[in-house]
């Protein structure tokens, strides 16, 4: 009998997750659950560059997510080198990161992984934006996903790879413990009520689509960053702890669409595109573990 695996969550890392069990495990019966898809996942509006900065995570949890980052890095730029870099909406892109403490360290993986990284001196900050007074600056190319496009391109893997897809809400683990064997978790941040993980709290992204076909590069500072997509840039910068709201807020477009301009003039005339706000799922460090859960039967004998 096959192995029957339910993955809970459609976003990147729930549709990845499902292919790469289909990839691992021949025979294996995967089944998508999920309350959300395409659009409707916070993965959709996500910007999609690959920035590793390691004063995200704990020190204690820096070298598995330098493995993690390198083994991440070697099978996304290998996509987008591949035939399928169009499709998947992989590309590689350069840009620029500014800040006014050094980030040296922060940034180390990312010096190891890409080919072209360096660090900015202060002429070359100067000559590279007369409108930005920080202290540090670094350089790189690295990838960029369109993450619609790239969801999408999952989906289709997952399919015709024999997977299937419920559409509903899972409210307790216990509900699966008939139908299948093991549970791969991916729900992001509905594990604060599903798995009761009291740890987990949102982080509010508000991103702006402007259409500006000039754009060529990213920039990165530490209250605006802009992203070049195929046809159009994204604008954000937000980073709200503990902000519920899904909403978009006419005062938050406002401080982004200013400190934008403030680094680009030129942006002051592009046309607006649309808007997106979204939850990050914060948590103090990533959790990746094998869990047993008991359930209780459904049906006890007498």
């Amino acid at each position: 009998m096959a192995h029957r695996v339910a993955v809970i969550g459609a976003g990147a890392v729930g549709l990845s997750a499902a292919v790469n069990v289909q990839q691992s495990i021949p025979g294996v019966e995967v089944t998508i659950i999920s309350d959300k898809f395409d659009e409707n996942t916070t993965s959709w509006g996500a910007g999609g560059i690959f920035r590793l900065d390691l004063d995200y995570h704990p020190k204690e949890d820096h070298e598995k997510i330098r493995d993690w980052a390198i083994k991440s890095w070697e099978h996304y730029s290998n996509l987008a080198h591949s035939d399928d870099a169009v499709e998947s909406g992989m590309s590689f892109v350069a840009g620029t990161l500014l800040y006014n403490v050094p980030k040296d360290q922060a940034y180390s993986v990312m010096s190891e992984l890409t080919f072209d990284f360096q660090h900015l001196g202060p002429d070359q900050l100067k000559q590279l934006n007369p409108n930005a007074s920080h202290k540090y600056g670094y350089s790189f190319s690295t990838l960029l996903t369109h993450t619609g496009t790239y969801l999408k391109w999952l989906m289709k893997q997952f399919l015709n790879g024999g997977g299937s897809i419920q559409c509903r809400k899972v409210s307790s683990l216990s509900e699966l413990q008939d139908d299948f064997d093991i549970i791969v978790n991916c729900c992001g941040l509905n594990a604060s009520q599903l798995c009761q993980d009291k740890t987990m709290f949102p982080i509010m992204g508000h991103l702006i689509k402007i259409k500006a076909p000039w754009i060529k590069k990213f920039f990165w500072s530490e209250e605006f960053y802009m992203f070049p997509h195929n046809n159009y840039t994204l604008l954000g910068g937000i980073r709200e702890k503990g902000n519920w709201s899904t909403v978009p807020d006419p005062e938050i477009r406002k401080t982004i669409l200013r400190r934008g301009e403030k680094f680009f003039p030129h942006l002051k005339d592009a046309p607006i595109l649309g808007e997106w706000v979204g939850l990050r799922p914060g948590r103090p460090s990533i959790r990746l573990e094998v869990e047993l859960v008991k359930c209780h039967w459904k049906n006890p004998l007498p």
